[in-house]
């Protein structure tokens, strides 16, 4: 067995023990931590593997796989990654265990909550290893559609107003991604080979201009509302508010992260002259999503709503730094993906740790945690100051990579719109500085709360998780960051 299939196995797998042999929530969280821990040890694995095979190897992709799955489409199972590929599954599976943690009390169908949970990943793994558009769009599907269950069934408040929102928006943008995949699979013998959805032998063909500038639109709409592409991000607030800790969490932290990467790898790198001419129209919604989501962050009084907002403004500059075309911004755009993946993973995990023990999440009702809970307050802090960029953290190589990448443009509206968007750091440090200082500073603001549970060991672990590679990252970036930029050559190629 390959070592990239097994990410798809092994939950699969876990799927199928949770369904035969979990018969209560102890066996059902046993199943899944100890199944999830697996998944994480491989993620582990696969990067010093990933770096062992580097050495010798310069294909753009390694541990390839291909096998024919559909000839008369030709249509492939065919897999491989690159350093790009690499992070987002070792984000995956930290983000993925952590909520295993997160969920450790959870007792409302236990047995069919993991089983929606872990069935989910088998889709994004899955997605993250593909070279074969159709199977990409397959595994797309199915990383998709259990979020219906898992907010529907599982979530508070609107949850079926909010399941439905984001189900019938998503799905929309699948269409619209399936009507782009097909214009570039029937464009891929353009140069007189046979048709192909495999992504390095479409690379090869010259699409015809016109042919992009229709179907890059389409490819990069139907990704990048899942990104929470600006005016297509209203499913999102609605949605992380209503979703269960854990769905939020991966949701905010790993799926809305496949838009991003659909973006770079199949809009951007198939269809490079159409990402040229469209680059201004889609950068101008990027950069308004950055300003309007850390606007609408001030705004709000619920805690899920601040950082779905907060979201939505730090994914528009995932974004922002892909539309800039060099190697600098790139790399940022890779780095923020990653860094806000754990930031908000673990701001959700906090939310709903407060929330589990006040049963509120409205700002103007909580004060003066940190002198209950130090240690839920101490790790509250630390995230604040990691979103909103100081030194030492995650946060604040990603988004200075990202910045420096976008002022590297030689174009004076680029550099104009740069610096309307970094402004946005100014905005966030409000809101972020705002929930720290009334939520955990202060007097108590209810007596109530005196006798509140100090956090447990599993949540605990669960934030631990999160915070390491936070830490890391900010502390040691230069590795990571070298990693990147030798996976960023065949986009430089094809687009610039």
């Amino acid at each position: 067995m390959d070592i990239l299939s097994l990410f798809v196995i092994v939950p699969i797998l876990i799927v199928l023990a949770l369904t035969f042999f979990a018969k209560d929530l102890k066996q059902a969280r046993l199943i899944s931590v100890v199944g999830m821990g697996i998944q994480f040890a491989m993620s582990i694995n696969l990067i010093f593997a990933y770096l062992k095979e580097r050495a010798t190897n310069t294909d753009i992709m390694v541990f390839t796989k291909d096998v024919v799955w559909y000839e008369t489409f030709n249509i492939h199972y065919s897999i491989g990654v690159d350093a790009i590929s690499v992070v987002m599954i070792a984000l995956t599976a930290i983000v993925l265990l952590a909520g295993v943690f997160i969920s450790w009390k959870i007792d409302d169908l236990p047995k069919e909550f993991f089983i929606s949970l872990i069935a989910l990943s088998s889709g994004v793994f899955g997605f993250f290893i593909s070279t074969d558009l159709f199977t990409m769009f397959v595994f797309y599907e199915i990383a998709v559609i259990p979020m219906y269950l898992l907010i529907g069934i599982w979530g508070s408040g609107p949850r079926e107003h909010s399941a439905m929102k984001l189900t019938l928006m998503l799905m929309g943008a699948s269409a619209v991604l399936s009507v782009g995949i097909l214009g570039i699979y029937f464009n891929s013998n353009a140069d007189g080979g046979p048709l192909t959805f495999n992504i390095f032998e479409i690379a090869q063909v010259n699409i015809p201009v016109a042919a992009q500038n229709i179907f890059y639109p389409m490819t990069f709409i139907g990704f990048a509302v899942i990104g929470a592409l600006f005016p297509f991000h209203t499913w999102s607030p609605s949605g992380h508010a209503s979703a269960p800790t854990a769905v939020s969490m991966l949701h905010a932290g790993v799926l809305m992260k496949l838009g991003g990467y659909g973006v770079f790898r199949i809009a951007m790198y198939l269809l490079p002259e159409g990402a040229l001419n469209w680059a201004d129209f889609f950068l101008i919604l990027s950069a308004f999503g950055v300003i309007y989501g850390a606007f609408g962050a001030v705004m709000q009084k619920d805690l899920k709503y601040v950082n779905a907002y907060a979201s939505v403004s730090h994914l528009s500059l995932v974004l922002f730094a892909l539309l800039m075309f060099n190697k600098t911004a790139w790399t940022g755009a890779i780095l923020q993906s990653l860094s806000h993946g754990l930031l908000t993973a673990m701001f959700f995990a906090l939310i709903g740790m407060v929330y589990g023990r006040t049963h509120t999440r409205e700002i103007s009702k909580l004060g003066g945690i940190m002198k209950i809970l130090p240690f839920i307050g101490a790790i509250y802090v630390i995230t604040g100051l990691a979103y909103l960029g100081l030194p030492g953290f995650s946060g604040f190589v990603a988004e200075m990579t990202v910045f420096v990448g976008a002022f590297q443009h030689p174009d004076m509206f680029r550099r104009i719109l740069t610096i309307v968007v970094v402004s946005s750091i100014v905005v966030t440090a409000v809101y972020i500085l705002r929930m720290v200082g009334k939520i955990m500073m202060g007097p108590l603001s209810n007596e109530e709360y005196k006798d509140l549970p100090k956090a447990t060991w599993f949540e605990k672990t669960g934030l631990i998780l999160l915070l390491i590679p936070v830490i890391l990252i900010g502390v040691l970036p230069l590795g990571l960051s070298e990693m990147i930029k030798d996976s960023l050559q065949p986009f430089l190629e094809r687009l610039l």
